[in-house]
């Protein structure tokens, strides 16, 4: 199992939002929704991408299949993010984006949003 890994930092051009632009889902299908957690598939074949999203919520993703995801973010900004089955990755609040699959393989992860959190 892979250590958890921050790759967005939601102070920087993650922030940009595009204005007026209608936001989509955050992944391709919606697994299981309760008081607490939120958990989506993300399956994007090469040359697919997501719709614009935001995330409200803190959260993690699982990746089951891929090489690399894309992050194009409003104003041009884009991120790549080298990735490997089973890697766990951490991603704070507030970022808009499109996720897009330029890689020659297919992209699936599982996305658990975090909609509350424990008080210690």
């Amino acid at each position: 199992m892979s250590d958890p890994e921050s790759v967005v930092d939601s102070e920087g051009a993650a922030k940009d939002t595009a204005e007026g632009a209608p936001l989509g889902e955050v992944a391709t299908q919606l697994l299981f929704e309760n008081d607490h957690v939120k958990v989506w598939e993300m399956l994007l074949e090469p040359g697919e991408s997501s719709d614009l999203h935001r995330h409200e919520y803190e959260y993690f993703l699982v990746v089951l299949e891929g090489e690399s995801i894309d992050a194009d973010f409003a104003g041009g900004k884009s991120i790549r993010i080298p990735v490997e089955k089973g890697k766990v990755i951490y991603v704070p609040p507030g970022n808009t984006e499109t996720a897009v699959n330029r890689s020659t393989v297919r992209y699936r992860e599982i996305l658990v949003e975090l909609k509350d959190r424990p008080t210690a």
